[in-house]
């Protein structure tokens, strides 16, 4: 048995290494740490609870809004006020529109520039993906990021600017649209449509998003194998990703996108079949994690993060989110199950959340989500109230369940005397990415990785790098 510790990792934001126990060329044992403390929760103890909406978007730059809309829910819910439908719908096309953005570039800029290394060279794939995605020199930046430059003008005409903006408010938007603007958003939206339809997929979206089995899927990979999608899933079909990379763990949803009544991606949790989800059930256990232990995992709304640099037994800043007691893995690809999608669902019950599964979810997701928000955009009613007013209470509590690009990301308020008592975050990467539990248990990237190929003298397996950025970690959200 040899040691491995892997990373810094390039093209993930923030910081991660991944401690690897290797035996016969394959992960036995792994262990991810999130190597960087930030003492968000810290900060806010004390401060007025609407600061809160000033320093929670500071936690990340890619998924502020994301950050910015949970906590916007749980003041709601502390004050018990909920939008009016302009303000829901403002609400869903900033989240989307961040979202949207954040698994283009997922794919474009972090995840398929690593089939452009020399290590595949042999392969007939090679070249294509080389003259497409290698960095720097690829043909795909000079396509993509002009085109994610132009859907960002959406979050100028609905938040007034990207990242950290303050129009998210628990009662709705801050920022109203006129009925000029509603047009040109409806027409960056179709900019962006012909983008994807075009270059990404090389077929209409609609076409795409009804795609109802892995077979469906492959036969359409055959006939558009020069998009960028078909490359992709032709190079898995060679790289067989569909078996690497199973973390064989429940998958979680808290649900998507505002509807009058109910979300459109609903809250759950599938285990091999679909199951009510409940919040209350969620604990945080620190046993292996930098902080002062307590004498069981606690829900977040009693949660506290007290750091203990030199604690025995720890080797991570990242807490072991749990529901309960059970690991869970969380992000696209769990959406799209426990929404019952079913291609999402062909996938898993062929090879379980694999590799391949993750990212075409991620982009099965991007093909269902443009157009929804352009029935937002057309459903927005120009004139009437984006937003109302609600009074904070002197004690109370609040929680604010979204999902982020990268899954499942929850905010838990406690207010005394006017005043924020406790502030906990749970985000995405910290349920994919937490370390073992008190039983030992460990998390969905630490279970995928086992059985992940090791090759001779590889200091940086590839396969391990795919695992993990199948995932599309954020680390700063990881730790607060």
């Amino acid at each position: 048995m040899t040691r491995l510790v892997v990373g810094p990792f390039n093209r993930v934001e923030g910081d991660l290494e991944v401690i690897l126990d290797v035996a016969d060329g394959k992960v036995r044992e792994a262990r991810v740490k999130s190597s960087l403390y930030r003492g968000f929760e810290q900060i806010l103890q004390g401060k007025a609870p609407l600061d809160a909406l000033v320093f929670v978007p500071r936690i990340c730059g890619i998924c502020s809004v994301s950050q910015s809309a949970a906590s916007a829910n749980a003041l709601a819910a502390a004050m018990g006020i909920k939008p009016p439908d302009n303000g829901r719908l403002a609400a869903n096309l900033i989240q989307s529109v961040e979202n949207l953005a954040d698994h283009v570039t997922h794919f474009y800029l972090f995840f398929m520039p690593d089939f452009a290394r020399d290590c595949y060279e042999s392969q007939p794939w090679w070249y294509a993906s080389s003259a497409r995605f290698k960095a720097v020199t690829g043909s795909a930046a000079g396509d993509f990021l002009p085109a994610r430059a132009g859907l960002m003008r959406a979050m100028g005409l609905l938040a007034g600017k990207w990242p950290h903006t303050l129009s998210l408010q628990p009662g709705g938007s801050t920022h109203p649209l006129g009925a000029s603007e509603r047009l040109r958003l409806v027409r960056v939206l179709r900019e962006f449509r012909a983008f994807l339809e075009r270059t990404l997929f090389g077929d209409a979206l609609e076409s795409v998003s009804t795609l109802a089995s892995a077979n469906e899927l492959a036969a359409w990979a055959e006939r558009h194998g020069e998009s960028d999608f078909g490359l992709f899933l032709r190079t898995s079909q060679a790289l067989n990703l569909r078996a690497l990379g199973h973390a064989s763990v429940a998958f979680m949803s808290y649900g998507a996108y505002e509807q009058e009544n109910g979300r459109w991606w609903p809250a759950g949790v599938w285990a091999g079949g679909p199951a009510l989800l409940d919040p209350a059930q969620i604990a945080e256990d620190v046993s292996h994690a930098w902080y002062a232990d307590a004498e069981e995992p606690l829900p977040p709304l009693r949660g506290s993060t007290l750091p203990i640099a030199d604690k025995e037994a720890a080797y991570t800043w990242c807490k072991a989110p749990r529901l309960g007691g059970e690991v869970i893995e969380t992000g696209a690809l769990a959406r799209q199950v426990v929404a019952g999608h079913p291609l999402a669902r062909d996938l898993v019950a062929r090879d379980g959340g694999s590799v391949e599964a993750r990212v075409v979810a991620r982009l099965l997701e991007v093909a269902r989500l443009l157009p929804a928000m352009e029935a937002w955009a057309e459903a927005l009613r120009p004139g009437e109230p984006f937003s109302v007013s609600g009074e904070l209470p002197t004690d109370g509590e609040g929680v604010g369940l979204v999902e982020a690009a990268r899954g499942s990301l929850g905010h838990w308020l406690n207010i005394r005397r006017g005043r924020i008592h406790n502030y906990q975050i749970i985000a995405p990467t910290t349920w994919n990415f937490s370390p073992r539990d008190a039983a030992g248990r460990p998390g969905a990237l630490e279970r995928a990785l086992v059985g992940a190929p090791v090759g001779e003298g590889e200091k940086a397996p590839v396969a391990v790098q795919h695992i993990v950025r199948s995932f599309d970690p954020c680390m700063v959200c990881t730790v607060h």
